[in-house]
This record gives structure tokens, C-alpha cells and sequence, in this order.
């Protein structure tokens, strides 16, 4: 049906909760506003600068975060955010724990395995009040600031896609395995799936 917009995150699971998240964020229709690859490197523009120096910033502003690795491509952004709240006290205002623990698939890039798991059914037009401290207030937080400083600085013609994609990552071999897929990103780039 027009009009409805599937929800692509898991349904009750908690997006502020501990732990590892892959996330790509896209430009509008796969622009390339971020720079270009030349032999296997990525040379970032303007605004890919940017994104770069506030996707760093992202733990300035929630002090619970820490970006692992990440890689800014011509039209998309790969990287690790975990979120770790052991050094910043309690969890004020945060929803309760769920007891699923399932990954999202399959995600741009990445295998997707469910260990055996069933997936819950996701629901289509659902929309809830954004959690505080959830992965999805800082992915909005850190695109509405790239898109401030586009809007102030001449690139106002700079749009991000509405929505974002992410896998939670659950153990050790995985987080390596994303690691060497970001860090490769440049050198594979003829051959990933937001290349044009």
C-alpha cells in the first residue's frame, strides 16, 4: 500500500540498550556528496570532511558512546557505535530490557545469521517515541548537525536519506569481521551495493 513505511528496526528490542551496532546512513538517491575513491583511497570533499569530524564528535554529545571503526564513503557512511553506559552512571528514563536478543538482517554489505533464531514478525506504520540515549537519537542528532552545517556553509542542496540501516552485533568474531569490511569499503568499492 502507498503511503506506509515498513519499520526496519526489530520490534522490542531496545535501541538504547548495551552493546555493538553496525550502522550505514545513505545520501539521498546514492549522491555522492562525500568525495570520491582514487586508487583504493577514499579523498574526501567539504561535507565529507564533516561528516567525518561529527561522526568522531558523536561521544562530545552522548557521553555513553564510543565510535569504533568507521569509513565515510562517496555516497554512504559505514561504522561501529557501542553504547556503554559503565562510566556515566545510571540509565534515568530508559525502557526496560527486553529479553530477545536477535539480529537484524540483512543489512547493506553484511551476511545476515540468526543463530537459529526466529525472527519476530515487524510491523509496518508503527512509530514510537524516540527513546532517549538510543541509537536512533543519535543517528538523528548526528544527521540533522551535518545538514545544519550544509544548510549554513552553500551545500544546502545536501540531502541524507530518511532512514538508516543497522545490525546489532553480538559477539567477538562478528565485530572483527565488520571491522575488515569497513576498512576494505574503499578498495571493494566497485563492487558494493550503493556504488554508481
Amino acid at each position: 500500500m502507498s503511503g506506509e513505511r515498513k519499520n526496519i528496526r526489530l520490534k522490542d528490542w531496545d535501541y538504547s540498550k548495551e552493546g555493538c551496532y553496525f550502522l550505514t546512513i545513505c545520501c539521498k538517491e546514492r549522491q555522492s556528496f562525500f568525495g570520491r575513491i582514487e586508487n583504493n583511497k577514499m579523498l574526501l570533499s567539504e561535507i565529507g570532511s564533516i561528516a567525518s569530524q561529527f561522526w568522531m564528535e558523536i561521544p562530545n554529545h552522548f557521553a555513553h558512546t564510543r565510535v569504533d571503526e568507521f569509513v565515510v564513503m562517496p555516497n554512504h557512511l559505514h561504522g561501529i557505535i557501542i553504547l556503554d553506559y559503565s562510566h556515566v552512571g545510571s540509565r534515568h528514563g530508559v525502557t526496560l530490557q527486553s529479553t530477545h536478543d536477535y539480529s537484524v538482517g540483512p543489512c547493506h554489505g553484511m551476511a545476515y545469521q540468526n543463530h537459529g533464531m526466529s525472527l519476530p514478525i515487524q510491523n509496518t506504520n508503527q512509530f514510537s517515541k524516540p527513546l532517549k540515549n538510543s541509537v536512533s537519537v543519535i543517528i538523528n542528532q548526528f544527521k540533522s548537525s551535518v545538514k545544519r552545517w550544509c544548510n549554513k556553509n552553500g551545500f544546502a542542496n545536501f540531502e541524507w536519506q530518511s532512514r538508516f540501516y543497522d545490525q546489532i552485533i553480538h559477539d567477538e568474531s562478528s565485530i572483527q569481521n565488520i571491522r575488515r569490511y569497513i576498512n576494505n569499503n574503499p578498495a571493494n568499492w566497485t563492487n558494493d551495493d550503493l556504488y554508481i
